[in-house]
């Protein structure tokens, strides 16, 4: 039977997450995850019971200096590293398989999603999922509705626009937005 630890290392290695026991581990985590989720965004909790709900969906501790804004959603959840001083606003989606690494100071705006999986392109194929991670440096941005794909790095201090479609790495100290998304200006 497939454990976390396993299924890390899987995803890690950028390989397809294909096999009838990765799937199962998968649907289960899936499940785990839902239920977290669902106590999470059915009622009001003061930012400490947020964190401790968000300690189990993680499976590790949350630095007291995290706030988020329910609802919040994941169909992982064990993949998922938040720095101190981040803000993560209402409506999120982290698709986490992949990995989404949130640096110190980061700041999420309402709506974004990471997504760390992508299907391939042949049909016969189109089942088969493989991870990658998505890892924000310190104090990054991300506006409103905006949506960060699999394998994508956002340096220091960088800035997505609102509505913006990451698909390519951005570098520190720089505002990004468009679909696809385009350096607009540098920082400083």
């Amino acid at each position: 039977m497939m454990t976390l630890d396993d299924f890390l290392k899987l995803a890690r290695a950028g390989r397809p997450l294909a096999s009838a026991e990765t799937l199962e581990f998968m649907d289960r985590m899936s499940d785990e995850a839902r239920r977290i989720t669902c106590r999470l965004n059915a009622s009001y909790h003061t930012p400490d019971e947020v964190r401790e709900l968000l300690e189990q969906l993680f499976g590790k501790p949350v630095d007291a200096s995290v706030r988020l804004f329910p609802p919040f959603y994941t169909d992982f959840g064990k993949n998922i590293s938040v720095g101190r001083n981040v803000f993560i606003n209402a409506c999120c989606h982290f698709q986490d398989h992949g990995g989404v690494t949130l640096g110190d100071g980061c700041m999420i705006g309402h709506n974004v999603v990471f997504a760390t999986l992508n299907h391939e392109l042949d049909p016969a194929r189109r089942a088969e999922m493989t991870p990658a991670p998505i890892v924000l440096g310190r104090n990054v941005w991300v506006g409103s509705n905006a949506t960060i794909l699999q394998g994508v790095t956002i340096g220091d201090g960088a800035v997505v626009a609102a509505g913006a479609v990451v698909t390519r790495d951005v570098p520190a100290a720089t505002v990004v937005g468009g679909v696809p998304a385009r350096p607009i200006r540098r920082i400083g």
